[in-house]
């Protein structure tokens, strides 16, 4: 064969390479989001199975995800409240915190509560983790109401700094959302005590959605919302708890959407991603990411991930896949749902955890080959779902 023959192949073989690459990148979709070129792309549920309106998904008919189910706390019969649940995994036994009230969320005379379980089904009895708030107990003309001469303690959190495990919750006066008192507060675990003492302020003005996580530079990061509800991110927190720096995400008068209870992650690349729920009530959530570690932050972008207007949570398994829990019917908080991305940033696969009921603010952790999922019921109950990993095989049939 000739010299020109074998200019022909290889040109022809490069050029076969090129189309084959450019349709793989037009099969991915050529908006595939991009924390650095592409980050107000809208995507971020994508498959076979996904309807071009992701509101018109029928959550009834995803996959149902096996679990075992118990009820840590029961707020009925008292008629109280319990939500913001959180969890974590520390010392051979799980924690779960979370607000214990009187009546409707967030009232004069709410408090933490806390329980120990060794094996995520059988709960100890709860516990107050924090101090009835200032001059806001049963004996307070003001207790159960709203107004800003009651103050009020919302959960928000276990951080394991250290060695030590702190507990975080904000203290506010309780006439709306938030009180201009607000500061967040660290409660510490004393084991010789089995007590928490409070060990300060974090940060001022400041009520956060999850405990800080580690970044790429070693720093602690947490988000940040001030009581005139203005996002932000904390970056620090190595050399004190209270030692932060503070940077502007998404201002509450937005005009594209109004960001509440944020959540972000750390991609494979690196790079950041922040998710948030939109009270403009849009439907979907929002997406925003940082490439600066946290410093600065693209504008916030509608994706197409469907949203009830409700919390979430999420977080990177031991194997490299990314898990959000969330209410994704945008109609009602009811199911939730598990959805699995292998890149943190277009999930593929969506599974059925439980509903026929009002089910919300979600906290998933992974420990021993399972995840836990903590959530409240009708913000009456607080409960988990104990899920081996080997059962969210279930939706492999999806990502085909």
């Amino acid at each position: 064969m000739g010299l020109t023959r074998w200019k022909q192949i290889s040109i022809g073989l490069i050029v076969g390479v090129f189309i084959l690459s450019l349709g793989a990148m037009t099969a991915q979709g050529e908006n595939y989001p991009d924390p650095a070129k592409n980050p107000e792309s809208p995507l971020m549920l994508q498959g076979k199975w996904v309807p071009e309106d992701t509101h018109q998904i029928d959550f009834e008919a995803l996959p149902k995800i096996p679990s075992q189910h118990t009820i840590v706390s029961d707020a009925r019969p008292h008629h109280g409240v319990n939500q913001h649940n959180y969890m974590i995994h520390h010392d051979s036994c799980y924690w779960i915190m979370w607000s214990d009230g009187p009546g409707i969320e967030d009232r004069v005379g709410q408090r933490v509560k806390y329980a120990t379980s060794e094996d995520g089904l059988d709960w100890s009895e709860p516990k107050f983790l924090s101090p009835i708030p200032p001059n806001s107990g049963p004996d307070s003309p003001h207790y159960n109401t709203r107004t800003d001469q009651g103050f009020r303690y919302i959960s928000r959190g276990f951080w394991l700094r250290d060695g030590q495990l702190l507990a975080l919750a904000a203290l506010d006066e309780a006439a709306g959302f938030f009180g201009p008192s607000l500061e967040l507060h660290a409660f510490r675990f004393e084991p010789e005590t089995h007590d928490w003492k409070d060990i300060g302020v974090v940060y001022d003005n400041t009520i956060n959605n999850f405990p800080p996580k580690k970044i790429p530079t070693g720093q602690w990061m947490m988000s940040r919302r001030t009581y005139d509800r203005h996002v932000h991110f904390l970056v620090g927190g190595v050399d004190g708890i209270d030692q932060w720096e503070s940077y502007p995400a998404v201002s509450y008068g937005d005009t594209r959407l109004m960001a509440e209870e944020p959540y972000w992650w750390v991609l494979p690349d690196n790079n950041l991603q922040a998710l948030f729920r939109d009270n403009k009530k849009s439907g979907y959530l929002f997406r925003s990411y940082s490439t600066d570690n946290g410093r600065t932050w693209s504008p916030p972008t509608k994706t197409n991930f469907p949203d009830a207007t409700s919390k979430f949570n999420g977080l990177q398994l031991s194997d490299g896949r990314f898990v959000l829990v969330s209410n994704a019917n945008p109609k009602k908080r009811d199911p939730l749902v598990l959805s699995i991305s292998d890149d943190g940033m277009v999930f593929n696969k969506m599974g059925w955890l439980i509903g026929g009921r009002r089910v919300d603010y979600p906290h998933v952790i992974e420990h021993d080959g399972h995840l836990l999922v903590a959530f409240s019921g009708a913000k009456s109950t607080v409960e988990v779902l104990k899920i081996d990993l080997k059962d969210l095989s279930v939706l492999d049939s999806q990502g085909e």
